[in-house]
């Protein structure tokens, strides 16, 4: 029985949604936050999933990451060696969609993995009329720098848990892989 810890950093503009999600996800859905309040500080939530039919299980370490760039220059130093990634945009704007590829270097400048398991989440689909980043647009960029793509409705509680589940899941396979070659060696 293996139980792994991975810090995954959770980053993204603010007000995209990424706190309501890691609550969600922490409560397993019981806990909808009513009132907004801005972060300012990285905190971080830690909630452990088991790995289907291994008897294995990882510890996500949720670093909820300020999404304004004045707190940004705060916590950037918690971020060394992250061990996941999940990128958060909200639907309903243009600019957190692009500034993710900006979220994304800062991330990938703070690791020397040449692998970082990550999702890019698309959150606030219950704002249906006013969408604007295409499910097929977002779904491109993600492929095309490596990452699994999902779309959440925090609100709803839609998917709200699955691209956490996805993470833990890739960084075990990661460690599979790492343990193979490992083993390759010997």
């Amino acid at each position: 029985m293996v139980k792994l810890s991975a810090k995954c950093l959770v980053a993204g503009d603010s007000t995209v949604g990424k706190s309501t999600l890691i609550q969600l996800f922490r409560s397993d859905g019981s806990h909808f936050p009513k009132n907004y309040s801005m972060t300012t500080v990285m905190d971080i939530i830690t909630k452990t999933l088991p790995i289907p039919d291994t008897g294995d299980s990882v510890e996500l370490f949720l670093c909820d990451s300020p999404g304004k760039a004045m707190f940004y220059e705060m916590t950037e130093v918690s971020w060394d060696q992250p061990g996941a990634l999940c990128l958060v945009f909200d639907v309903t704007s243009e600019t957190s969609f692009s500034n993710c590829a900006r979220w994304l270097q800062r991330v990938k400048s703070k690791t020397t993995s040449l692998y970082l398991p990550g999702v890019l989440v698309g959150n606030k689909t219950d704002l249906t009329g006013r969408r604007v980043v295409e499910k097929i647009q977002a779904e491109e960029w993600a492929a095309s720098h490596g990452l699994e793509y999902f779309e959440t409705s925090a609100k709803e509680l839609e998917n709200f848990d699955q691209p956490f589940r996805a993470l833990a899941k890739s960084f075990y396979r990661l460690y599979q892989e790492r343990v193979e070659s490992f083993n390759s060696l010997l």
